[in-house]
């Protein structure tokens, strides 16, 4: 018995991954946008430039990864 070829998405269903992808790219970018507009402020503050810029976006893109693979693991169970 020959196998038979895996079923096409359907239109319907390839907007909705597109929206959810995209989603998460827009997660992403505004954790780690985020992130370093709050570490730079806090350098202005303090004075501590870049420390607080550099560490905020290390822990931002951290945060944002995690989310990103917390989610798309979510979706696999």
């Amino acid at each position: 018995m020959p196998d038979s070829p895996a079923p096409q998405p359907t239109g319907n269903s390839r907007l909705q991954a597109v929206m959810k992808y995209s989603g998460l790219a827009f997660q992403m970018l505004a954790i780690i946008g985020g992130s370093a507009w709050l570490g730079y402020w806090l350098d202005g503050r303090f004075n501590t430039q870049p420390w607080l810029t550099i560490v905020l976006l290390l822990l931002g893109v951290f945060v944002a990864v995690f989310q990103v693979i917390r989610s798309l693991t979510k979706e696999s169970l």
